[in-house]
């Protein structure tokens, strides 16, 4: 309906552009029919004037003058002269080639008339007769309502003695115009027709224009229009167009929908490892997936980089539930991109009006809030939930800003929490946790910036961080002869990120340490979320003599089975199935395969959260080979973990 609406109104306006256009070339075309009709009259006119000097010319020279045989007539005429006029002129009388004719002198005085009248006749003032005096002869057309034609020709014509050659008086000829109008009608209506034709052509030929102009400018301007309201890369309505769309969607009284926000999950890593023509290829696909899973009254627009955006009209909680459900099962279909497998994963936030608003920009940020906080937890279609989610997402923003600074000022530190061998109670390793001096909020848990970083990007230069500084403390304490491997966490960006085996590698070597010295921890989230490119990575950095250790697992959606043909190092038991484990029968049997299969496959296993000795107890019994916890110690400075025997922990 949006649509049709813009079309009948940019087809009503072509339609006013032409014929606007056709009336204004009207105007030019009848004022050039106007003026050539003028100028054929002028010229037919004229042609009569000339018609009638050539004419009376002949009378005056063949009948006139020789009928007077060079008298003067200021002294009248002859009673012979007057005969030879009469019977000279009488035929030209009698065939209306002449319609009245005087002779006159330089007096005015007539001195001889067809009729026998004396009187009449034109002005001796009159310029026509002074000139025909001084020897020029003057036609002129006149109008004539009584005879045919309307018209009558009159010329004023010097009579020139035949013995002298001079002047002795004037012709006053009145002639015929009804043959010059008959013969002038003749050739007016053959020129009308064709100037009728040809202006007809020429404003066919001008109309065609206008038409084709008209319309390649209509098109042209749906063009732009097009343009301006839509994606290029995806053919989608833009951001202008979504807001368009979604004010006339949220003033719909009485009818509940819902402005969803959609952003892919690790887009950016499309782009950094495949190159932008892939992600161009991964955004069309999204696109064509959403598009295809969507009603015929939604709206989907995309609204930059990889964001997209639904308006879905006419739709309750639920119903807007189960189709984001289906989106996100569409989406997550493998795609291939330049030979490599792909799962797409996206978050979708909600925002239902009028339940949350009525106002456009109000319900975006409400969407955009409940899309940053499904980011952070577990599910990937959040709903908005009130203005606590939204501090939150605000705070978010905060965070990461003042992270860099962090970064850039060296605010973070690292603690060091040991991890003890069950049988020895020595300390084997330790594992390096980030914290954050903050300068107004004290001491900061990794709890508090850590998923910040994971979804800004910060991740890497953090990573980056924590293992130069963890190689340096190694370095240290090396040399003061405490030979413990350090165990840093990675994230499935870190995985992801093309070269990050050769960038570890580096480090390794730049700081001097063994790479047998450097473990790497990856939860099992890390690891199922492109399985491929972290197996390779692991691969990758396994072959350089770094080891790989699984963390947390039992909490994630990997298994065993996908563990097979790794070199995994070291398997951590969530502390989740620690705490309970003298009590609870499931956990006792979970620790225990656990522990078997990790040994099947070469590794160790290292159970987490220990607190009490009698669970460290069970565990060495249990077969498994190093524990950390607060029974041996809290994460603290390296110098201040014991050198000596932890008492209780082989016990």
């Amino acid at each position: 309906m949006w649509r049709a609406g813009k079309n009948r109104s940019g087809a009503r306006t072509s339609a006013r552009l032409f014929a606007a256009y056709a009336v204004a070339s009207l105007v030019p075309i009848g004022a050039l029919g106007a003026l050539m009709v003028h100028g054929t009259t002028e010229d037919a006119a004229r042609w009569g004037r000339d018609q009638g000097r050539a004419q009376a010319a002949v009378i005056a020279e063949m009948t006139v003058a020789p009928a007077l045989g060079g008298g003067d007539l200021s002294q009248g005429l002859t009673a012979e002269q007057r005969e030879r006029l009469q019977h000279s002129t009488d035929l030209a009388i009698y065939n209306d080639s002449v319609l009245r004719l005087r002779v006159r002198d330089f007096a005015g005085r007539v001195v001889f008339s067809d009729d026998g009248t004396t009187a009449g006749g034109v002005s001796i003032t009159d310029p026509a007769f002074v000139s025909a005096s001084a020897g020029q002869t003057e036609a002129s057309l006149l109008s004539a309502p009584e005879l045919p034609g309307g018209q009558v020709i009159r010329v004023l014509q010097p009579i020139m003695a035949s013995a002298t050659g001079q002047s002795v008086g004037v012709l006053e000829l009145y002639l015929p115009y009804a043959q010059i109008a008959a013969r002038l009608h003749q050739q007016m209506t053959q020129t009308y027709w064709r100037l009728g034709g040809g202006l007809g052509v020429l404003y066919l030929v001008l109309a065609l224009i206008s038409w084709s102009t008209t319309r390649s400018l209509r098109r042209y301007a749906q063009r732009q229009a097009h343009e301006a309201l839509h994606d290029a890369l995806t053919g989608l309505p833009n951001r202008a167009a979504f807001h368009e769309r979604a004010r006339e969607a949220v003033a719909q009284p009485g009818e509940p929908g819902a402005i969803v926000l959609v952003d892919l999950d690790r887009f950016k890593e499309v782009n950094d490892t495949l190159g932008h023509h892939a992600g161009d290829e991964l955004l069309g696909v999204v696109a064509g997936r959403l598009r295809d899973g969507l009603r015929p009254a939604d709206t989907l627009a995309r609204l930059g980089g990889d964001e997209f955006a639904l308006i879905l009209p006419r739709s309750d909680a639920g119903t807007v539930r189960r189709l984001l459900d289906e989106l996100s099962a569409a989406l997550a279909h493998e795609v291939v991109l330049d030979g490599v497998p792909l799962s797409i994963e996206a978050s979708f936030g909600v925002a239902l009006y009028p339940e949350h608003g009525r106002d456009v920009e109000e319900l975006l940020r409400r969407a955009d809030a409940a899309m940053y906080h499904g980011k952070r937890g577990a599910s990937d279609i959040v709903v908005y939930a009130g203005e606590e989610m939204a501090a939150h997402s605000t705070q978010w923003l905060v965070v990461q800003a003042e992270l860099r600074h962090a970064l850039a000022r060296d605010e973070l530190v690292l603690h060091y929490q040991p991890k003890v061998d069950l049988r020895s109670g020595e300390v084997a390793s330790v594992e390096a946790l980030v914290r954050w001096q903050h300068p107004q909020r004290g001491l900061l848990p990794p709890s508090e910036f850590l998923p910040a970083a994971e979804q800004s990007g910060l991740i890497e230069p953090l990573t980056a961080w924590v293992l130069r500084r963890a190689l340096a403390d190694q370095a240290h304490w090396t040399s003061t002869g405490r030979c413990w491997s350090v165990s840093v966490n990675v994230s499935a960006r870190n995985l992801e990120k093309p070269g990050f085996a050769e960038f570890v590698a580096g480090l390794v070597a730049e700081y001097g340490t063994s790479p047998g010295q450097l473990l790497l921890e990856v939860t099992e989230t890390a690891l199922a979320a492109d399985a491929r490119r972290a197996a390779q990575t692991v691969v990758d950095l396994s072959s350089r003599g770094i080891g790989i250790s699984v963390d947390d697992f039992g909490t994630g959606f990997t298994g065993m089975s996908q563990l097979l043909g790794l070199p995994i190092a070291e398997v951590k038991i969530d502390r989740t199935f620690v705490a309970d484990v003298l009590d609870s029968p499931q956990s006792q049997a979970i620790v225990r395969a656990v522990i078997a299969l990790a040994h099947g496959l070469g590794s160790r296993v290292t159970a987490e959260g220990v607190e009490t000795a009698d669970v460290a107890y069970w565990l060495r019994r249990a077969g498994c080979d190093e524990a950390q916890g607060y029974l041996y110690s809290r994460p603290v400075p390296w110098l201040e973990i014991p050198m000596y025997e932890i008492t209780g922990a082989a016990s």
